[in-house]
């Protein structure tokens, strides 16, 4: 993934996706409320990052839309200077990545534990059935009486 969070695999390249880059960037400013200039401010700062057309031209996402408009957030409604969101976005971005990574981790090992087991089943039906272990017996000149008890009764 790049740093965006856009997956360079597609699929289906006609497939519309949240990282589809579609909107131009008067229909994204209208949609995300802000300024087309402000939008050119944060893609300069490295904030937001649309797609770019062959032609240089800006190509904004779903995604991005939403971006812009947790930028507007946190700048308005909590205070936050650009330098900060842009410290937020980049933790958030990082953090994501690693829970796809504890998740790759966790599916590694539970398929290791798996086969591990697999394996385990294998080498305990290999086990020849034909062989008693033998163990060696110390020679004593010890006897030993056995006597029944007196007041057990004997079946019938």
């Amino acid at each position: 993934m790049d740093p965006a969070g856009r997956d360079a695999r597609r699929r289906n390249p006609y497939e519309l996706t949240d990282e589809s880059p579609v909107y131009v960037i008067s229909v994204a400013a209208q949609l995300s409320g802000l300024h087309p200039q402000t939008l050119r401010q944060y893609d300069r700062l490295g904030l937001v990052s649309p797609d770019r057309t062959a032609g240089r031209g800006r190509r904004y996402s779903a995604r991005d839309i939403q971006l812009l408009r947790q930028v507007q957030a946190l700048s308005q409604d909590e205070g936050i200077n650009l330098a900060g969101i842009k410290r937020i976005i980049e933790l958030e971005n990082q953090v994501s990545a690693l829970q796809a990574r504890v998740a790759e981790l966790q599916q590694a090992v539970e398929g290791a534990a798996v086969a591990m087991q697999q394996r385990e089943a294998q080498v305990h039906a290999s086990y020849r059935r034909d062989l008693v272990p033998y163990h060696e017996v110390q020679q004593t000149s010890a006897l030993v009486v056995w006597r029944p008890k007196p007041n057990r009764k004997r079946p019938e």
